[in-house]
């Protein structure tokens, strides 16, 4: 069979063709997420899930305890019915309880037997249906034996206070991808270090989608550079997030970036969730990681690089159609924002390591 890539920017169909293939798993199901959303959507997946495992199919769920919260009531008739939940680090009152219980995995994947897996933006949660995401489902082998061997790392240390074991973040190289596994790290980070070379390496043009922007220092250097020797720098941002602390925090930030010749789209057509960047429409990554302090420094987040033009295509559809429903940055008003609008931002920023 032809390996296929499919790129799914809706949840609805994103969920549906999720469920279809669980629906028709024939020796296992794993699903790591950080929100499996005790809500509609939820349930729908529960039910899927619990049919499969009362057939036989092995199941495994490894999820994020801040982000699905540790209440296993809503998950009960999936255990009675044997299947595998591991809650990710457990709030604990312990050493240094702010910076571990920080710490989360944020990654998400789902992998249908050795044939079919999921990676990218979304959660599985009703709330979030009518976001804008990205998500890839893949029947390349080579991908899909990676996937599985992150997943089990994942779950054999998920609740581990200590370092990793390398093998949680170790990166491959294969083929033409890179697949690299993030865990936190104030000095490290890996995925904010390649972003950071491929911004670098830039010709012509980067594309950098993200529902939270909160860029650091070097990137945001590395951004302006790349302005000013003429690569076209574009930034896809909500126009307003989920999180609204975030919106007011890099506001401070996008004056300075667009005097450098950076240009932001504010997607207005809801909220825009999706977190990719693309290189000279020839290098793409597709995450599990926002553009901030947060991602890169606090939580275990996955990212796929590839070359492929069967996606490259299919993102190019993707930005055109999400530009399409984007206003503009007006700088003027952004100069002329209110003293009370910049000191709150001023108020806000020491809290950008937390975002």
């Amino acid at each position: 069979m032809a390996e296929r890539y499919t790129i799914f920017d809706d949840n609805l169909k994103l969920f549906e063709s999720m469920m279809e293939d669980m629906a028709n798993a024939k020796r296992s199901i794993y699903i790591e997420t950080f929100r499996f959303g005790k809500d509609a959507m939820g349930e729908r997946f529960r039910m899927v899930l619990y049919q499969k495992a009362k057939e036989g199919i092995a199941i495994k769920l490894l999820l994020d305890a801040w982000g699905t919260g540790t209440d296993l009531s809503f998950f009960q008739p999936l255990i009675d019915v044997g299947v595998e939940i591991r809650m990710f680090r457990k709030f604990r009152l312990t050493k240094g309880v702010l910076a571990k219980n920080h710490c989360r995995n944020h990654r998400k994947l789902l992998l249908v037997d050795s044939e079919i897996g999921y990676m990218g933006s979304a959660n599985i949660t009703a709330y979030s249906i009518s976001w804008k995401e990205l998500n890839l489902r893949t029947t390349d082998h080579s991908l899909l034996k990676v996937f599985r061997r992150s997943f089990r790392d994942s779950y054999r240390n998920y609740n581990k206070y200590d370092l990793p074991v390398v093998a949680s973040y170790k990166t491959y190289s294969f083929n033409d991808w890179i697949f690299i596994q993030d865990y936190p790290d104030s000095y490290r980070q890996r995925i904010k270090r390649k972003y950071e070379a491929l911004i670098r390496s830039a010709h012509k043009e980067v594309i950098i989608e993200t529902p939270y922007f909160l860029p650091g220092h070097v990137l945001r250097k590395e951004m302006m550079e790349a302005a000013k020797r003429g690569v076209d720098v574009k930034v896809l941002i909500p126009r307003s997030s989920d999180v609204r602390v975030v919106d007011i925090i890099r506001r401070h930030y996008l004056g300075k970036l667009h005097e450098a010749g950076i240009k932001f789209y504010f997607y207005e057509a809801g909220n825009l969730h999706a977190k990719s960047v693309q290189i000279d429409g020839q290098t793409f990554c597709i995450s599990s990681a926002n553009f901030d302090y947060r991602s890169f420094r606090y939580q275990y987040e996955i990212a796929l690089l590839g070359k492929k033009p069967a996606i490259l295509n299919q993102l190019k559809e993707h930005y055109e159609k999400t530009i399409e429903l984007c206003g503009s940055f007006d700088y003027d008003v952004w100069k002329q924002r209110a003293g009370v609008e910049k000191l709150i931002e001023f108020i806000l920023l020491p809290f950008r390591y937390l975002m």
